[in-house]
């Protein structure tokens, strides 16, 4: 799964993530302020924040050029170090998809930054606090275009590009388990797993990955943000006056939503593995069905069928009570925040605006914790793609062939 699109897996990744804590450390000890050695060293602009102009300005173009440099320096050491036929998109598409994401998350932290000034706009409108032009207006919600139409066409094309990378990874896969089939045509559902399960693999670890990855940055752009917000908002409902109330929230919640649906949903990934033995066995008998006229017949038909039967039915109950507490968690997400600041709003502390702000920064830094939560579902299907390439490549080792799932209960016929 990794071997036929990354160098070395294990030592891959883990320099990855060495190289990547590097790299940010040397940023916030200083690196930030070098692009004046190169004309770009023109102090951040709190007035920009909010404007699509940010993306242009000194300091992200340095950070581009960063990025850029440290990305071509991996590469390069990995080129050298352990040669891959797919290393240009494996590190260099994986690199580009990082920057893609961040740039996203900056996109959510420019909007962040509008909304101050747009809402306490509004608010002065509608309470006659201050004039408001129709200019003042529509120049507001110009800029906000300005934002949604660079991050519209920079999704555009990360999803054009997202759609290739995943391909890529799949044809590796595919290349790798087919120069192997001399000893792979000989496991039950070789067929499926080569043709189905690589595209599933591939397609699932990059929504994950790269929402993981997105959790991350998000988590480092606005817990700062947030916690910048928790000196002006410090009382809790119950508990009264807390140190920096707005983050300790955030995380409680977010890890109560986790260890919550975790503990509930822990049968899932079992029994989503064993469903996909018990179809792989129904569809085995019906393939063979096609070419031999003693199998596929009725008896053994029903009882490999209701292998299928049993399972899902098992499936929907768990699922069910694990959709229950689901919703009413993500039901209750969408009133915390409202009730985290209920006695600043009450006491009229902040502003429509710093409160349209806080509420989107403490949206995204929970989203960010829940990031379990949101893919529980997903990470079930995922472990049960990967148990089912994991016992197929064991065969390429010299293991023996699995056990078949499920035992060929045909009848004997008279």
């Amino acid at each position: 799964m990794f071997v036929s699109f990354f160098p070395r897996p294990k030592l891959f990744f883990w320099s990855l993530v060495f190289w990547a804590a590097v790299c940010i450390g040397l940023w916030y000890g200083g690196a930030r302020d070098w692009g004046g050695l190169i004309g770009l060293g023109a102090p951040p602009d709190p007035a920009q924040a909010g404007r699509v102009s940010v993306f242009w300005s000194d300091a992200f173009l340095w950070f581009y050029l960063y990025f850029l440099l440290a990305t071509l320096l991996f590469a390069a050491f990995w080129q050298v170090y352990a040669p891959h036929p797919w290393a240009r998109w494996s590190i260099l598409g994986s690199a580009l998809i990082l920057f893609m994401t961040y740039f996203q998350v900056q996109v959510s932290v420019a909007v962040n930054a509008w909304y101050g000034p747009f809402y306490d706009l509004v608010q002065a409108a509608l309470a006659k606090t201050a004039p408001v032009t129709l200019t003042q207006f529509y120049g507001e919600l110009i800029t906000f275009a300005g934002i949604a139409f660079v991050a519209v066409g920079f999704g555009v094309f990360m999803r054009f590009f997202m759609s290739h990378w995943i391909f890529r990874w799949r044809q590796a896969m595919n290349d790798y388990y087919m120069s192997h089939w001399s000893r792979l045509h000989t496991v039950e559902g070789a067929s499926q797993r080569v043709q189905e399960d690589t595209m599933r693999f591939s397609t699932t670890m990059e929504g994950l990955g790269v929402n993981l990855v997105s959790s991350v940055m998000t988590l480092i752009a606005f817990l700062p943000i947030l916690l910048q917000y928790s000196y002006t908002i410090t009382e809790m409902p119950f508990f009264g006056e807390v140190p920096h109330a707005l983050v300790w929230a955030s995380i409680l919640w977010a890890a109560f939503g986790t260890g919550f649906l975790a503990l509930v949903g822990i049968k899932l990934p079992g029994l989503e593995f064993k469903n996909q033995r018990v179809e792989a066995a129904y569809r085995k008998e019906l393939v063979y069905g096609e070419d031999h006229a003693d199998r596929a017949q009725p008896p053994t038909v029903r009882e490999l069928f209701s292998h299928v039967r049993r399972n899902y039915f098992r499936l929907y109950f768990h699922y069910t009570y694990f959709n229950a507490a689901r919703i009413v968690y993500l039901q209750t997400d969408n009133i915390f925040p409202y009730i985290i600041l209920a006695p600043s709003i009450v006491a009229g502390k902040i502003t429509l605006g710093l409160m349209q702000q806080v509420l989107n920064a403490f949206e995204q830094v929970r989203s960010s914790f829940q990031y379990l939560v949101n893919s529980w579902t997903t990470i079930v299907e995922l472990l049960s793609v990967y148990k089912r390439l994991r016992t197929f490549e064991m065969v390429i080792h010299g293991a023996p062939p699995p056990v078949p799932e499920v035992e060929d209960q045909r009848p004997a016929v008279a």
